[in-house]
């Protein structure tokens, strides 16, 4: 069979058409930003979005916890004794269970459970967000300094970041959180659970900025290579433009990636440390100090300590599939 010169003035046709189509579609696309290609990748990502908007709804009730707790006329503190039987046991099944209250009562004080826990969460959400925020800030500006400047300077936060790695984190945060706690009330800054608040914000900062500095630094050796930081101080640009105008806007995907997936982490090292009995305190309420109160009547009662636990499950998970979904869009290099 033999193709007729229509027929190849056709197939040609239609290889320029499609030709013509890609190359727009490229030249769109380098049009694009870099924020707004990020995003395009980001919508792709369907479970990332779906994430993301289960965390966001989590962060809307934390900080809206008097507006949704007041939708169904309950406070953390209000207690309700008809709900709890002699045994301190709630009455009926399932936590008690209702219209009016949605996850059902705290066993012996019959306190609102959905009013404790979205306002627990809000204590939660602040200690994790502050401490993903401050260490960030810390480990870039120690990282960009000691790569840029190098020599004794570098040697120092190397050595400091060192020494911090080798300590082991838990034990010396148990150790250090009375002392710590004491020392921060003695200033009058804050007391009682304000001071422990500042407490765990401060020892986990401390504590976890140095491997976040080890990346930082060698992301910064690598951008003070290029040429166009070469160029900046062949022009005569001092470190200070150098840092703000060069290095900065090239990091900011690998600090929003890292505080994407640090969040999380510092979500369940709070509640493991208001657990444990040395963050958060009582009357206060944190996720943390709803299981360590769950536990007491998991047998009699395994509904109290499925519902704090199922929240705690279900943000981290949200907050880690969000943040992998943000580093595949943000890596300029990843092929999803």
């Amino acid at each position: 069979m033999t193709s007729t010169p229509n027929g190849n003035v056709a197939a040609e046709v239609t290889d320029q058409s499609a030709s013509s189509e890609l190359q727009s579609a490229l030249d769109n696309y380098n049009q694009l930003s870099p924020r707004q290609i990020a995003w395009r990748r980001l919508k792709k990502n369907k479970v990332a979005l779906a994430s993301g908007i289960v965390a966001l709804f989590f962060l809307i009730l934390a900080y809206g916890a008097p507006l949704f707790a007041g939708i169904f006329h309950v406070d953390p503190n209000s207690r309700f004794p008809d709900a709890i039987d002699g045994t301190g046991l709630v009455k009926g099944s399932f936590n008690g269970m209702g219209l009016h209250h949605p996850f059902g009562f705290e066993p012996g004080t019959g306190r609102d459970l959905f009013a404790l826990l979205v306002y627990g969460s809000r204590i939660s959400f602040t200690i994790a967000i502050i401490t993903s925020v401050a260490f960030a800030a810390v480990g870039s500006i120690f990282a960009v300094i000691a790569a840029l400047y190098g020599g004794k300077i570098d040697n120092f936060f190397g050595r400091l970041a060192d020494f911090l790695l080798a300590f082991p984190f838990t034990f010396f945060v148990i150790a250090l959180s009375v002392p710590l706690t004491k020392s921060i009330e003695s200033t009058g800054i804050a007391q009682n659970n304000g001071a422990r608040m500042i407490m765990l914000v401060l020892l986990l900062v401390i504590f976890s900025w140095s491997g976040f500095f080890r990346v930082v630094r060698s992301q910064v050796l690598t951008l003070r290579e290029k040429e166009f930081v070469m160029a900046a101080h062949a022009l005569g640009a001092g470190n200070r433009r150098i840092i703000f105008k060069e290095i900065l806007p090239n990091l900011y995907p690998l600090i929003i990636i890292y505080l994407s997936i640090s969040l999380p982490g510092y979500l369940t090292a709070e509640a493991t440390f208001s657990f444990l009995g040395i963050g958060i305190q009582a009357p206060a309420s944190t996720w943390g100090l709803t299981l360590d109160d769950a536990v007491n009547y998991w047998q009699r009662d395994p509904v109290y300590l499925l519902i704090p636990t199922l929240m705690l499950i279900i943000v981290v998970l949200a907050l880690n599939l969000f943040g992998d979904g943000l580093r595949d869009a943000l890596d300029t290099k990843s092929d999803r």
